[in-house]
Formats: structure tokens, C-alpha cells, sequence
């Protein structure tokens, strides 16, 4: 803590925390998530054809993770809808990029230099509502850790989370991607950042919030911002995951057996004389006589 205090780390933060959100992070946070709406394949289209559609599809995208905080806290869905400022912003930023003449917004948005300034202002405003999330269910639940993380977890990637219900409004219906089952690194992160507010929230991790939230922002930032520049598509916890979940998990019994059904069809195709290969000779054997049946039937009918 004598560390932190030479640098005055604790103020800064403190100001950092302080820093208001509307209009200017807003602004880059519906920036970056309708770009992102726009990449998906058949926005433009149903833009075109739908409209109405497409700005549901936005307005999903700018406030999915308040929309499923709500809806965990048992508040109304809606509630969110009535900050006409946010909204109109929203809309704004959909109508310039979907429909702005010659792309010109879009076209300037998508500059990486400038692109990449929006991402780390989205990453900002990701950790507040991570912050506050988990702050808002302390007031309902003081002692639900579950219930702080999960409302944490919404409220920073709600957006994926909910990526399934928007895919439906685009008349798209692909169950097996969906964000549990194959995270990104902003889910991810956004997860563990939750845990690490609600162990700070309920005073089991000694450091000030300001300084969490100065902390953790500058690590989103600095990935989320490497992974845009270099248009990867990893994850900078893969490493960690590659040595933690081997040993908390062990290996899966799916891949051996996967390996183990390649392994007997290559063993095969080089001439093996294991059990596949044997069956899948007297298999063919069989095909074979079958069709010499058929074709000397057809031939003493035919005579």
C-alpha cells in the first residue's frame, strides 16, 4: 500500500472512478456494439427489409446486460427504457451506420486508429457496469456472493449472453453457438470480474473499489485493444485455462473417444487388421455379394 500511495495510484484512481459516463463513453460503447451488430451476416439485409427488426436488434445490443440484470433482480424489463437520452443516442448511432449516404459513418468508424479508441472507451464503461451491478444486488441480497456474481457477469457481457434471443429477431436459430458453451474472452473476463468485485463488495479482498475498477479497466483495455489491432480471435487466458482446468477438470472422456474411432478408421485405411478394419471388409464383402445377387437376378429375369 506504501507503493501505491508514492505513485498516487489511489487518487487517480479515485478521479478515474469519478469520470462520468454520458454522453462520451456511452457514445463509444453503441458505437462498437451496433459495429458489431452490422458484422453479423444479414444485418445490412434485414436492415433493408426490416427495419423495425434491426432496431431491436441495436437496441438489444446497447442494453441487453441491463435488460437481464433486471430481469434477475426482478425488476422491470423495461425500467431502462425510460432514460430517453440513452435511447435516442442508440438510435442515432444505428440509423448512421446502417443508413448513413455512402457509408460514410460507418466508413469512419471503422478506421482502425479511431476503432480502436472507441473499444478501450467500451471497456470503461464495461467495468463500471460491473461495478455497479454487483454494488445494486448488494443492496437486495447482502449475503447472496451467487447472486452478486451472476447480476456482475449480465451486466458486463449481457449482450453475448442474451446473443441467442437476438439471433431469433433476426430470424436466426443456431442453439449449438451459443455464449455458454463457447465463451469469449469479454464473457470471460467479465465473469471473473465479477468475482473479484463481489470478494472487494463484500470485503474479502483488501483494495479500495476505485482501484479495482483502475486495475481491472486497464487490463480490458489492454487486451481488448491488442486483440482488435491484431484481428485475433484468442483469448489472453487461454494460457492460465490451459494449466488450471487440466488439473481441476481432468481431460474429457469425448476427445479420447473421438481419437480413439480416427485412430481405428486411419488404421484401417493402411491396411490394418483390427476389429474396424475387419468389419468394415466383411461390410463391404457383404455390399458386394448383394449386388452379384441382384445382378444375376436381373439377368435370369431378363432372359
Amino acid at each position: 500500500m506504501e507503493l501505491l500511495s508514492a505513485l498516487s495510484l489511489g487518487e487517480l484512481a479515485l478521479s478515474f472512478s469519478r469520470v462520468p459516463l454520458f454522453p462520451v463513453f456511452d457514445l463509444s460503447y453503441f458505437i462498437v456494439s451496433i459495429l458489431y451488430l452490422k458484422y453479423e451476416p444479414g444485418a445490412v439485409e434485414l436492415s433493408r427489409r426490416h427495419p423495425m427488426a434491426s432496431w431491436l436488434c441495436a437496441m438489444l445490443h446497447c442494453f441487453g446486460s441491463y435488460i437481464l440484470a433486471d430481469l434477475l433482480l426482478g425488476e422491470p424489463l423495461i425500467d431502462y427504457f425510460s432514460n430517453n437520452s440513452s435511447v435516442l443516442l442508440a438510435s442515432a448511432i444505428w440509423y448512421l451506420i446502417f443508413f448513413c449516404p455512402l457509408d460514410l459513418f460507418y466508413k469512419c468508424v471503422c478506421f482502425l486508429p479511431v476503432k480502436l479508441i472507441f473499444v478501450a472507451m467500451k471497456e470503461v464503461v464495461r467495468v463500471r457496469k460491473i461495478a455497479v451491478g454487483i454494488h445494486h444486488a448488494h443492496h437486495h441480497y447482502h449475503h447472496g456472493w451467487f447472486v452478486m456474481i451472476a447480476t456482475g457477469w449480465v451486466k458486463g457481457a449481457g449482450v453475448a449472453l442474451m446473443s441467442s434471443f437476438e439471433q431469433l429477431l433476426r430470424g436466426v436459430w443456431k442453439p449449438e453457438t451459443n455464449e455458454i458453451l463457447h465463451m469469449s474472452f469479454p464473457t470471460k473476463a467479465s465473469l471473473y470480474g465479477a468475482i473479484l468485485f463481489t470478494l472487494q463488495q463484500t470485503r474479502w479482498l483488501p483494495v479500495s473499489k476505485a482501484t479495482l475498477i483502475f486495475i481491472f479497466t486497464m487490463f480490458m483495455v489492454s487486451c481488448k485493444v491488442f486483440l482488435t489491432a491484431t484481428h485475433s480471435h484468442s483469448s489472453p487466458l487461454d494460457v492460465l485455462e490451459g494449466y488450471i482446468c487440466p488439473v481441476l477438470f481432468g481431460t474429457t472422456m469425448g476427445g479420447d473417444h473421438h481419437h480413439d474411432n480416427h485412430g481405428g478408421a486411419h488404421g484401417g485405411s493402411h491396411g490394418g487388421g483390427g476389429p474396424s478394419s475387419l468389419h468394415s471388409a466383411m461390410a463391404a464383402k457383404s455390399k458386394e455379394e448383394l449386388s452379384e445377387g441382384s445382378r444375376k437376378k436381373k439377368t435370369k429375369k431378363a432372359d
